[in-house]
């Protein structure tokens, strides 16, 4: 098993940045892909972006791309995403999440096997 927990979320004006974070633990060696999703109110989970373990692939959202960064740090089992120039409509809880497959759609939330209980992020206009 791993657990996943999630920090960072808050309260931020339009332009301005968060950086959130996701801790692991457990089995932290069966992790291949770790990524991010989001739900806003009212409206479905989507997909934000993702990390391979390498950390030297990497897939975005279009409507992130350009603003938001994932990156991981192995050694201590952390995930994380720098948001920057945020946006009211990026306002929704965040959601950390990991997949121990090699061969997955990686914007597809039922290919990740763990969950973490999710951070609200809102951005004031």
């Amino acid at each position: 098993q791993v657990q996943l927990v999630e920090s960072g979320g808050g309260l931020v004006q339009a332009g301005g940045s968060l950086r959130l974070s996701c801790a692991a633990s457990g089995r932290t060696f069966s992790i291949n892909v770790m990524g991010w999703f989001r739900q806003a109110p009212g409206k479905e989970r989507e997909f934000v972006a993702s990390i391979r373990r390498a950390g030297d692939t990497t897939y975005y959202a279009d409507s992130v791309r350009g603003r938001f960064t994932i990156s991981r740090d192995n050694a201590k089992n952390t995930l994380y995403l720098q948001m920057n120039n945020l946006k009211p409509e990026d306002t929704a809880v965040y959601s950390c999440a990991a997949s121990s497959r090699v061969f997955l759609n990686i914007r597809r939330s039922t290919e990740y096997d763990y969950w973490g209980q999710g951070t609200l992020v809102t951005v004031s206009s």
